[in-house]
């Protein structure tokens, strides 16, 4: 059976050595990179299951570097970093990370969110306050597969990550019930990961623009419900 592998890209040597000794006595396959294009380069060869990615590395930054992968993979992305400021937490979670860990940070935090976040994208998994036995959600022109992860509407299918899925089934397992942004934070990313409000909302927002970009002008499928959360329409077209 194949081990996780995990790539750290960071460009200071003492970091690489640290996280490598460390993943690799918790069992883990370790492949490393210090500079972006190397990043990108080990990423398409080797296939990682899961990137610590520095933000600050020469030749391309963190950042682009994110977002260049996911334009092909939804693989958990941790961003490390010794900026600790929200705008740059939010410019990462748009651009797709998964997680956000600041510079000095203890090992076994780092490994703790390794793990949970490797655990996250079982593709076989369900949201834990899902009953649904079925696997599948239809209502109109829209449907939600959770054995196969797929969603389509308006005879599209849209291309969500791990976590937008997950969101997304959440909220269309129950119409018309709001979820506050706390509960959608336990039941989609769990008590182990530190996540801001904000991040809630950027990734409601991702989702919402996939699926309102395959039905443009039938009104969107998730509603915001200013000072609660959000939900899912009862009537979907």
């Amino acid at each position: 059976m194949r081990k996780d592998l995990i790539l750290v890209a960071d460009d200071e040597p003492s970091i690489v050595e640290l996280l490598a000794y460390n993943l690799g006595r918790e069992g883990y396959d370790v492949a490393s990179a210090s500079d972006g294009p190397e990043t990108l380069r080990v990423f398409a060869e080797r296939k990682p299951s899961l990137v610590v990615l520095d933000i600050s590395m020469p030749g391309m930054d963190g950042f682009e570097v994110c977002r260049e992968i996911r334009k092909t993979s939804d693989i958990p992305i941790i961003m490390l970093t010794a900026r600790n400021t929200e705008m740059n937490k939010v410019v990462g979670l748009e651009l797709g990370a998964d997680d956000y860990v600041t510079k000095p940070f203890s090992v076994a935090e780092l490994m703790a969110r390794v793990k949970a976040n490797l655990r996250r994208t079982d593709a076989g998994r369900g949201v834990a306050e899902v009953k649904d036995a079925s696997g599948l959600i239809t209502r109109g022109d829209f449907s939600i597969d959770r054995e196969r992860r797929e969603v389509e509407v308006g005879g599209t299918k849209a291309d969500l990550t791990t976590k937008e899925f997950d969101l997304l089934w959440l909220l269309a397992s129950r119409p018309g019930v709001v979820f506050s942004r706390q509960r959608i934070l336990d039941s989609v990313w769990g008590g182990e990961v530190c996540v801001v409000d904000r991040a809630i909302d950027v990734h409601v927002r991702h989702v919402r623009e996939k699926l309102d970009a395959a039905r443009p002008g039938s009104g969107s499928l998730i509603s915001t419900v200013r000072g609660v959360g959000y939900r899912f329409e009862e009537q979907v077209g």
